[in-house]
């Protein structure tokens, strides 16, 4: 730990870190989401999964 810092601020800077990392990895599974709904042609099996969990999951 860095002088000065106390436990407080590690916590709050873990915590800050730890949502912005949620909302990443949120935006990630949406762009995802957005070009399996965008394809044209027939989805795989697996991308059909992948689709209906990320819908399942946000909507």
């Amino acid at each position: 730990m860095g002088k000065g810092k106390s436990v407080a601020d590690c916590t709050a800077v873990w915590e800050l870190r730890k949502e912005d990392l949620e909302r990443k990895e949120k935006l990630s599974k949406l762009a995802i989401l957005d070009t399996l709904l965008a394809r044209s042609g027939p989805l795989s099996e697996a991308e059909e999964v992948a689709k209906n969990k990320l819908l399942a999951e946000y909507f």
